[in-house]
């Protein structure tokens, strides 16, 4: 019965992954009120919280995040650099943009950068792969807007020059400056978790009726 634990631990295992991740995107759901980061060091800001921040962006130097996905289509997400009034710098994600079919193509992310203006959006993280094959990072001698693939902070940092705030700014839906914005947690959703015990539970049983039923005939 060893492979009936394994199902059962497994199961168990999925089960109190999706209540944590439950927790987790029912607190990115919530709608709470912006506040001024003000003199608040951004990266202790609680992770998803919404945040208005005031400075002007620096689209010059701008990022293409390749290997980014939305409702199934390839494309990409645009981290451009937004120098807040005290002369911190945090990257905002702007959105995704479609992949447009040609590799040496990159979209136009064109942006004028008026002087100072508010911006509102969730604290988030640099997306990451857990692999390291599917990491690039930017090139150095490739012009700008440098195309990359789940960059690692020091990475960004060397290819602009300055240093950046560990964390990002997720750029709310309604804000003229972006693209394509329906921001969801990291990882799976919480649904998925559950499905996946559920699957594990029901080999569980199939296994227990195979068990039983071989051994019932064995009896007769």
């Amino acid at each position: 019965m060893i492979l009936l634990t394994l199902f059962v631990g497994l199961g168990r295992w999925q089960w109190h992954r999706g209540i944590a991740k439950q927790a987790v995107w029912q607190e990115f759901e919530r709608d709470g009120r912006a506040t001024e980061l003000g003199a608040r060091r951004f990266d202790a800001v609680e992770l998803f919280s919404r945040v208005t921040l005031t400075g002007h962006y620096e689209p010059q130097r701008q990022f293409v995040l390749d290997n980014r996905s939305h409702a199934g289509m390839p494309g990409f997400e645009i981290l451009t650099p937004f120098a807040l009034t005290d002369g911190r710098r945090v990257l905002v994600n702007r959105g995704w943009v479609p992949f447009s079919g040609y590799r040496d193509r990159l979209p136009d992310v064109a942006m004028s950068a008026p002087a100072d203006v508010p911006i509102r959006g969730r604290v988030g993280d640099l997306p990451s792969s857990g692999l390291a094959s599917g990491r690039a990072a930017p090139d150095a001698n490739a012009p700008w807007p440098k195309l990359t693939s789940f960059p690692t902070q020091a990475e960004l940092e060397a290819a602009l020059g300055m240093k950046l705030q560990h964390r990002i700014l997720l750029l709310d839906p309604d804000d003229a400056s972006g693209y394509v914005r329906e921001w969801t947690p990291p990882g799976l959703p919480p649904d998925r978790h559950f499905s996946y015990a559920i699957q594990w539970w029901g080999f569980g049983a199939v296994l227990l009726v195979l068990y039983f039923g071989l051994n019932f005939r064995k009896v007769s």
